[in-house]
């Protein structure tokens, strides 16, 4: 089981990893898979850096708690996750829901639970 779960949170931080990079090497691109555009040359430079910051961040964590089978880095990706969980939350509220606003809220509550069953698997400690 534990290896199943380090896989699963490895995968996590594999697509996050991926997502950030893909906002760094084109940003125009990544962006209008998240429905963004950019306003410039600054807010080009605001997506690559802000959007690979997120989700580089919150990748290389995940993959390193996965590496190690230690929770205290999913910490990061799981602080991460959640707050952008909550605004979203806050903006269907705001803003109203849309049904294309569902499926990245589902893309994150997965990473969440995958992840905090990452924490929940993974040691505490790291004896090794």
């Amino acid at each position: 089981m534990r290896n199943i779960v380090r896989v699963a949170v490895g995968l996590v931080g594999l697509f996050n990893v991926v997502l950030g990079l893909g906002f760094l090497l084109d940003p125009a691109q990544a962006g209008l898979r998240f429905f963004l555009t950019s306003l410039g040359t600054q807010g080009m430079a605001t997506m690559r850096a802000d959007f690979t910051a997120f989700f580089v961040t919150g990748g290389v964590f995940a993959l390193a708690a996965a590496w190690r089978a230690w929770r205290l880095p999913l910490l990061v990706p799981l602080c991460l996750l959640s707050i952008a969980i909550v605004g979203r939350t806050i903006s269907l509220v705001a803003d109203g829901a849309p049904t294309i606003a569902f499926p990245p809220m589902a893309a994150e509550a997965i990473m969440i639970a995958l992840l905090a069953l990452g924490w929940r698997t993974f040691e505490a400690e790291r004896n090794r």
